[in-house]
């Protein structure tokens, strides 16, 4: 059975770094896309990053581009999230997922499973 398990969220203050973890048990995790999404309070989950199986390319939403990097070891079977310069608006449930190689990586529906997510607070 595949799990997802993230760590590494917490309550930071704004301009502050965080890095998220997200530990796969998955026996062929390299063939794998893995993504990240958020989900504030009162909206949709959405998009921030995704990384294709080989790390050869990262995907991220435009308002995070710059401040946060997502990276992977396949060794490890981990994929990260460092996270910069954190502003308020972070302020979410971040989720990883794992999906099969796909066009549309910054959808929901690429992915096949999902982490229980991580709470990451950002305070002014």
């Amino acid at each position: 059975q595949v799990q997802l398990v993230e760590s590494g969220g917490g309550l930071v203050q704004a301009g502050g770094s965080l890095r998220l973890s997200c530990a796969a048990s998955i026996r062929t995790f390299s063939i794998y896309h893995m993504g990240w999404f958020r989900q504030a309070p009162g909206k949709e989950r959405e998009f921030v990053a995704a990384i294709s199986g080989n790390g050869g390319v990262n995907y991220y939403t435009g308002s995070m581009q710059g401040r946060f990097t997502i990276s992977r070891d396949n060794a490890k079977s981990t994929v990260y999230l460092q996270m910069n310069s954190l502003k308020p608006e972070d302020t979410a449930v971040y989720y990883c997922a794992a999906g099969r190689p796909a066009q549309a990586v910054r959808s929901m529906t690429s992915y096949d499973y999902w982490g229980q997510g991580t709470q990451v607070t950002v305070s002014l």
